[in-house]
């Protein structure tokens, strides 16, 4: 069982949750936290670069001179990749590095992303969190009472909340998720984690939680 503390809107903690991280997932697998990040970090990738070949580059393909008597090195084509201005030997071309691991593997690393910030104590839980028109302010005076001002932060609730986004999207580092969204990425790349208690009680009763 872990402590985690509870906070009101107005970020002072006012008591403590027991949690049995058991219940998000029974251990933390290394390798698969670091196979599922590099998948989303390749398929974060764009991959249009492209260079030109040889037979892509404009110019002749006559040999520039004759084989011998000139007392000269031979040379072929001047869009040979040897000579300035040639093609390239291996260009890149445009590429699709987008793959995706098993659904099981990506939702079970999700659950020990979260896992490993409750037993890091980078975990807070929050009452409750909405607003009737978007309020930066009171986000970040949330986040400083906490103590968790100038630090990047993961908010996450139950569903999504145009005002509560609109209130944090302007924060640098700050990011927010609906419970549903969630995903290995976006926790780990966050230090800190913040969750409403009713988007937990959804994490701890879905076994399909996490995103994919």
């Amino acid at each position: 069982m872990i402590s985690v503390p509870v906070h009101n809107q107005s970020g002072a903690e006012v008591g403590s949750v027991d949690l049995n991280v058991d219940d998000l997932a029974s251990g933390i697998n290394r390798q698969l936290l670091h196979d599922v990040v590099v998948m989303y970090e390749a398929n974060r990738r764009v991959g249009t670069v492209q260079t030109k070949s040889r037979g892509m580059v404009a110019g002749s393909t006559k040999k520039l001179f004759r084989q011998k008597g000139t007392g000269r090195a031979r040379a072929g084509a001047s869009r040979t990749p040897v000579r300035r201005g040639g093609g390239h030997a291996f260009g890149k071309k445009p590429r699709d590095f987008y793959y995706r691991l098993p659904k099981k593997a990506v939702r079970l690393a999700t659950r020990m992303a979260l896992r490993s910030k409750f037993e890091d104590g980078e975990a807070r839980i929050l009452e409750d969190l909405s607003f009737d028109t978007p309020q930066t302010k009171a986000v970040a005076s949330m986040l400083k009472t906490m103590g968790l001002a100038g630090s990047s932060c993961l908010i996450s609730i139950a569903d999504h909340d145009p005002m509560v986004w609109k209130s944090a999207r302007n924060l640098a580092d700050v990011r927010m998720a609906p419970v549903g969204d969630l995903n290995a990425y976006d926790l780990l790349r966050q230090r800190n984690f913040i969750i409403t208690k009713s988007g937990l009680d959804i994490l701890l009763g879905s076994e399909k939680a996490g995103g994919e």
